[in-house]
C-alpha cells in the first residue's frame, strides 16, 4: 500500500508544523523554509489518512495559485500516488475516496462559492493577502462528519499585505487587536488563543537554502523593510501600516469592467527615477451618480520601469496614451532642478510629451502629509478605484507604514514610488473637495434626514456636525473630514443597493 511518508520527508520545522495539534496554524514568516510544500502535504496526509473526506488549499489569485501550489503539486506528488487530476476543475482524486481541491478568491464575494461544501483541512498559502472576513467564512467551512476526524485549517505566509495586522493579532500577538486590526471579528467572546499557534521558521530551518549564498544575498538586497520582513521573520516591521483600510473588494476593479470614456477628465502623473523605477499613473474622473455626488476617481494604467532616459520615458508615456485626450501632466518636483547646464529632466521630458500632443509636465504638489490623508479619506469614501492592471501600486499600498518619528508621514523606503506617483495624481481632488459647496451638503442631508423639523432648528446630531465643521479655517482638511462623515452617513440613510461600477 503507498504512503505519504515514502514520498515526502518534512525538515525538522516543517515536521513541527505537521505534528501541531491546534485547530489553526499558521507556518513561515521568513522567505524560504518550504511554506509552500509543506502546506501542500498537510492536505495530502490528511486526505489519504482518512477515506471520504474533502481538503481544500487556496490562493488569493489564480496566476498565484498555478504558480505555487499546482506546480509544487506537479513537481513533488507523484503520480501513482493519487488515482486522477482534474485539470479543468483543479481537483485530486485519491485512492481512497477523498479529494483536495485548489482553489483560488480573489474577491471577497469569491469565498461564497464554497457555501455548503465541508473540508476536513483548509489551507491557505500566503494568509496575509486574504482579508478576515474571508477567513471567518472558511472557518464555517471547515467541518468534516467522518468519525474520528478533527477540522483544522492552516496558513503559510510572509509579513505584510493587506491581512498583515489581523494574522498577526490572532497568531502571533494572540490577542483580539483594540486598535481595529481585526474589527469585524464576529463575536469576541468566543476567541481562544490556545486554537492558534504560531510555527515560525527562516531560511535557515530548509536545509535547501540554508547554505545558499546567492539566495540569503538576494534576501539581504532587500528594501529594509521587506529584508526584516523576508529574512528575519519580523512580523513588527509592518506594526505601523498606513493603509489598513485599503482592500481589493472594495477598491479594485478588473480592468474589462472600467469601460472609461472619452469624455471623462484624464490626467498623468510620473514619479520620476532612473536607478529607483519611475512610476507612472494614468487617472479619469467618473461623473457623479447618486452613490458618489462628487464623481469617483479611477487609476487605470500603471508603467512601472527604471533606467529610462526622460525622452525614453515620454516616449514610452506617448506610446501608451496614442488617442486619450490628456489635460495635465503632474511631474515629481525634484524633476524640475537643473542639475547640471543641460535642459532639466522635466524640459526633456515634456519636449517629447509636446511633440506628441500631450501637455508639458506641472509640479506635483509634494505634501507629503495631505497628500497621504487625501488618499486615505478617498479610498475610505471609496472615491477612489484602481484598476487590477495597476499591480504595482496595489502591492505597495499595504505595506506603507508610519513613520515612528513623524506619526502623520509615511516612512520613506525603496519600493514606494508607486505610491509617491499615486499621491501626486490625486493631489488636484484636494482643491477640488475644498470647493465642494458646504450648502448643497446640509441641503442634501436635509432632505435624507427622517427628522425635518431637528434639522431645520439645528438639532439633528449629523447637521450639527456639518455647521460646526463650518467654522473650520482650513478648507482642504476641513472637506477632507467631512468627506468622512458623508461616507459614514450615506451607509445611514441610504437603502442598500446595488452599487454600479463605471461601465
Amino acid at each position: 500500500m503507498l504512503k505519504v511518508s515514502d514520498y515526502y520527508t518534512p525538515f525538522p520545522r516543517q515536521r513541527q508544523f505537521h505534528e501541531s495539534e491546534a485547530t489553526y496554524r499558521l507556518f513561515g514568516g521568513a522567505a524560504g523554509p518550504g511554506k509552500t510544500k509543506a502546506l501542500l502535504w498537510e492536505a495530502v496526509r490528511q486526505a489519504n489518512r482518512y477515506p471520504k473526506v474533502d481538503t481544500l488549499l487556496l490562493r488569493r489569485t489564480y496566476p498565484e495559485l498555478e504558480d505555487s501550489l499546482i506546480k509544487e503539486f506537479r513537481r513533488s506528488v507523484p503520480r501513482e500516488l493519487y488515482r486522477s487530476y482534474n485539470e479543468a476543475k483543479h481537483l485530486v482524486q485519491w485512492h481512497n475516496g477523498s479529494t483536495t481541491r485548489f482553489g483560488y478568491s480573489r474577491n471577497e464575494n469569491d469565498i461564497y462559492q464554497y457555501q455548503g461544501a465541508e473540508f476536513l483541512f483548509i489551507g491557505l498559502d500566503e494568509l496575509t493577502h486574504f482579508t478576515l472576513k474571508q477567513w471567518q467564512f472558511l472557518t464555517s467551512r471547515n467541518r468534516c462528519p467522518v468519525p474520528g476526524t478533527k477540522p483544522n485549517m492552516a496558513g503559510a505566509s510572509n509579513p505584510g499585505n493587506i491581512g498583515h495586522a489581523w494574522v498577526k493579532a490572532l497568531f502571533i500577538d494572540n490577542k483580539l487587536d483594540a486598535q481595529g486590526a481585526t474589527k469585524g471579528f464576529d463575536r469576541p467572546e468566543q476567541y481562544r488563543a490556545s486554537d492558534y499557534e504560531f510555527i515560525p521558521a527562516r531560511i535557515d530551518d530548509n536545509p535547501i537554502y540554508a547554505n545558499d549564498a546567492n539566495y540569503r544575498r538576494t534576501l539581504e538586497a532587500l528594501p529594509e523593510n521587506l529584508r526584516r520582513a523576508f529574512l528575519e521573520g519580523d512580523w513588527n516591521v509592518f506594526a505601523g501600516q498606513y493603509f489598513d483600510i485599503f482592500d481589493l473588494q472594495r477598491h479594485t476593479e478588473r480592468t474589462e469592467r472600467i469601460q472609461r470614456q472619452p469624455w471623462w477628465k484624464h490626467w498623468i502623473s510620473i514619479d520620476w527615477g532612473f536607478e529607483h523605477p519611475s512610476a507612472v499613473y494614468w487617472h479619469s474622473q467618473a461623473p457623479p451618480n447618486e452613490f458618489f455626488p462628487w464623481g469617483r476617481v479611477i487609476t487605470y494604467r500603471e508603467m512601472v520601469q527604471n533606467r529610462l532616459s526622460p525622452r525614453m520615458l515620454g516616449q514610452a508615456i506617448a506610446e501608451r496614451t496614442e488617442g486619450e485626450r490628456i489635460s495635465d501632466v503632474y511631474l515629481s518636483p525634484d524633476a524640475f532642478a537643473h542639475r547640471t547646464a543641460e535642459a532639466s529632466i522635466a524640459e526633456q521630458l515634456g519636449e517629447v510629451l509636446s511633440n506628441a500632443g500631450l501637455p508639458q509636465p506641472s509640479p506635483a504638489d509634494d505634501d507629503r502629509i495631505g497628500g497621504w490623508q487625501l488618499l486615505y479619506s478617498l479610498l475610505e469614501s471609496e472615491r477612489w478605484l484602481i484598476s487590477d492592471s495597476c499591480g504595482a501600486l496595489i502591492a505597495c499600498l499595504p505595506g506603507l507604514v508610519r513613520d515612528q518619528k513623524h506619526v502623520e508621514d509615511i516612512a520613506k523606503v525603496d519600493g514606494d514610488d508607486p505610491a509617491d506617483s499615486a499621491r501626486y495624481g490625486l493631489a488636484p481632488l484636494k482643491q477640488q473637495i475644498a470647493r465642494e459647496p458646504v450648502e448643497s451638503r446640509i441641503a442634501r442631508r436635509m432632505a435624507k434626514s427622517p427628522a425635518v423639523e431637528t434639522v431645520q432648528t439645528g438639532t439633528d446630531p449629523v447637521t450639527k456636525q456639518l455647521i460646526v465643521e463650518t467654522r473650520v479655517k482650513d478648507m482642504t482638511n476641513y472637506a477632507i473630514h467631512m468627506q468622512k462623515v458623508e461616507s459614514e452617513e450615506r451607509r445611514k440613510f441610504v437603502p442598500k443597493r446595488m452599487r454600479p461600477r463605471y461601465r
